[in-house]
């Protein structure tokens, strides 16, 4: 009788012990820590650049060799940016073909006759007096219009490219997808270009006076 008693009070108190756990291994604590410990990210140099960081939202886009050494970037929609980059360099191309022309000889016939011995530097005070600028910033404005409400849409996620007015020359038909991103790599490069060579070309022509090609 006693030892069936104490038998009870012992299956009693074993209820109540803490149920045994297994020490898990050192190896698999570390292994779990170094897990929920996110990996640093990896230091990418920007190609045109490399003592800065390559600029992350750059990358896609035609023509990227992640220059952005004020990171612009990385709080400006960079279709916004495109827009505007390639805006500048398709008027700057058409603007050195104007400008060289003009200094070449290149006249509107029948000439106007306050236009006659006018270079492409003193053109544009010309033009002023003759009221003639508020006809181009009237034009110039008409198609700001436009631009801009093709840019909101792009902005707003309608799917348009920057750039992009659905005009292509013909130059696009029949064209595989890799010959189509080369000619917007062949596009950004001579607007970047154009943009510069306007710069000098201006430039030089007021500081030489000596008409095209503007050396001295």
């Amino acid at each position: 009788m006693k030892s069936a008693v104490v038998a009870s009070l012992i299956a009693s108190a074993a209820a109540f012990a803490p149920a045994s756990q297994t020490a898990r291994p050192a190896t698999k604590l570390f292994e779990d820590a170094a897990a929920a410990t996110p990996a640093a990210p990896v230091y990418k140099a920007s190609p045109a650049l490399p003592f800065l960081e390559y600029p992350p939202n750059l990358a896609g886009y035609a023509g990227d060799v992640g220059f952005d050494p004020f990171r612009f970037s990385d709080f400006v929609s960079v279709d916004f940016l495109r827009e505007s980059e390639l805006k500048h360099g398709r008027i700057a191309m058409l603007a050195i073909v104007g400008f060289a022309s003009v200094d070449l000889g290149l006249r509107v016939y029948p000439t106007p006759d306050f236009m006659e011995g006018l270079t492409s530097v003193t053109a544009h005070d010309a033009l002023v007096q003759a009221g003639s600028m508020s006809q181009i910033l009237l034009w110039a404005s008409f198609m700001e219009v436009f631009g801009t409400a093709a840019l909101i849409q792009t902005l707003q996620g309608s799917g348009r490219a920057a750039g992009d007015f659905g005009f292509d020359g013909g130059m696009l038909k029949n064209k595989s997808a890799a010959q189509i991103e080369d000619m917007k790599l062949k596009e950004i490069t001579h607007c970047r270009l154009a943009m510069l060579a306007f710069g000098g070309m201006v430039t030089q022509a007021v500081l030489y006076q000596t008409g095209f090609p503007y050396l001295k």
